[in-house]
Order: structure tokens, then sequence, then C-alpha cells
């Protein structure tokens, strides 16, 4: 299992690549939340996304390893980090997106230098994929989240957020395979163990949600929740014991509290989110956190939305 020492370690791994993103505040969100609402500005990471933490610590490892060429399979965000890494450190990476990725995401793949084959709608689907096209050209596959090095690369952001405030009461995170939520969650918990940790999922894609109360990990049909980031089928086999571990509580929002999310946010703070970090907000707004007067961290990522839909 992933420990606070692999976080600190990833961190200076990945020091030379990303970029420690700010703290944004919004009064017109607070008064909105009755809480101190405080935004991790993951949308504003190199890439856009939070993604490229974790996919630079893994890929790194790889090519220290000796690899010469890695695939990935992404809803977009992950396929665009390990693009962007892959470039930087001089290999060649093919990234396998679902059918309905957008075209913003597709479109900077290919401009970090990253091949794009197309597969299915689901994680189900593509992973296997991209798992074929390493095998058969002698790669390495980068998973999106069930890896110790991808873990603990996005745990990074809890070591930040504790940094960056001093007084926290509650984080609240999205959660897709789980490898983000893991890592802020083996971050916080064993550092600040006092500070809450909640997880949010859409209603359509509560995989997670299922699996806690199964006590086991549970997958769910294909979902076409407008969170593509989010759209996993289960969680991982890694990324699941921490979570039932350390997890506070995990929180389910509607595609209609999701949108709406979204546009506040770029209405009120000017910033543009996708809806699958929307959902920390929408869990804030909505009074689905249960709290007043507390200190929120939401984690927001995703730059690469396409404005044209």
């Amino acid at each position: 299992m992933v420990t606070i020492t692999d976080i600190h370690q990833a961190r200076i791994n990945i020091d030379d690549t990303i970029s420690k993103t700010l703290i944004l505040r919004s009064t017109q969100l607070s008064e909105r939340c009755k809480n101190n609402i405080f935004l991790k500005a993951e949308h504003l990471q190199k890439t856009g996304s939070f993604k490229l933490r974790g996919a630079t610590n893994k890929v790194k490892q790889v090519v220290k390893e000796g690899a010469t060429y890695v695939t990935a399979a992404s809803s977009g965000n992950h396929g665009q980090a390990v693009s962007y890494v892959a470039n930087k450190l001089g290999i060649p990476a093919t990234i396998v997106v679902p059918e309905d990725a957008t075209i913003s995401k597709i479109n900077a793949i290919k401009t970090y230098g990253g091949e794009i084959e197309k597969c299915g709608i689901t994680s189900n689907e593509r992973l296997p994929r991209a798992k074929n096209i390493a095998q058969e050209n002698n790669g390495v596959f980068i998973p999106p989240y069930d890896d110790s090095f991808i873990i603990a690369g996005q745990g990074t952001i809890g070591l930040e957020i504790m940094e960056q405030l001093d007084e926290i009461d509650i984080v609240v995170v999205p959660v897709g395979g789980g490898g983000l939520i893991s890592g802020i969650l083996t971050a916080i918990k064993e550092t600040k163990p006092s500070i809450k940790v909640i997880g949010v999922e859409p209603e359509t894609a509560n995989d997670t949600y299922l699996s806690l109360r199964n006590n086991r990990i549970t997958s769910i049909p294909t979902t076409t929740t407008i969170a593509d980031g989010l759209r996993t089928s289960q969680p991982g086999s890694l990324t699941f014991p921490i979570l039932q571990m350390y997890l506070d509580d995990l929180i389910l929002v509607s595609e209609k509290e999701i949108k709406e999310a979204q546009i506040y946010i770029l209405e009120k703070t000017k910033q543009l989110i996708e809806p699958s970090s929307a959902v920390t907000v929408a869990a804030a707004m909505y009074d689905k956190l249960g709290v007043r007067d507390k200190n929120v961290v939401c984690i927001i990522s995703g730059g690469n939305v396409d404005v044209r839909k």
C-alpha cells in the first residue's frame, strides 16, 4: 500500500515537471455554500489536469527501468499527461481514447506528440486494448489510476493543500477509479488525520459508492454521465482498500447539479473546469456536506472543455 514516504518521494521526482497550483477563493461561492470554500486549482496545472502528477511519476519510473515506448487508456486528461511526459523524455506514446472523447482532448494529445486510437466508451473497453498495444510493441502500459506510482503522484496535491492553508476541516475530491482520492487520503490521513476527506461521484457512475456499501469491489454497467472522466466501471484493486481504510464519506450528485456547478464556477469565478471536477462544487453548493462555517477545499481540475458542446 502507498505510504506518505512514497508521496514525498514522488514530489521530488515530479518537481521539475509539474506546477504547484493555486488555491482560489470566491466570496459568492462561500456565501452560497454557507462555508469557507477554497478551490485547489488543478485545472491550471500543465496539460490542464492533476493527471500530470501521477503520469510524470510513473513514466519517469518506467523509463528509468528501460522503457522506450508507452501506452495509456484515457478519456483525455491522463492521455494528455502521458503524452506530455513521454514527449519530454523522448519516447513515443499511443493513447486509447473512447469513441466520444472531446475533440479538445484529442487535439491536445496530438499536440503533445501522442498517437490516438479510439475504442469503445468505457474503461473496460479501453484498458485491454491499450495493454495489448503495449505488449505487441514491447512497450509499457501506464495505468490511469490503479498503480502505486500514479497514486503517490496524485497524493502530492494533499501535501500542497496542507502547506497552503493553515486550517482545513474538509477536503472534497472527485472519484473515478480512485487514484486521486487514494493519494490525497494517504497524504492527509498520515499527516493530519483530523482533516475529513469526502469523495464525490455522479449518481449515474456510482461504482465506488456501491463498492463501499457492499464492502467489496462492485462493477456497474456503461454510463454516459456528463462527468466523462469519472466513467469507470469499478474502483481499482489498489485504490479501493485505501478508501475503505481512510475515507470519511462518499456523496452522490445528479447530472443537473454537476452542470449547474460547472456554470456557476464559470460565471462567478471566470474559471472553466470540467464536469468531472465540478462534482466537488456541486456537493458543497447543494448542501450535501451537511456542515456550516467550515473551511472546505474542493479539488477542481480539467481545463480541457469542448466549448462547442
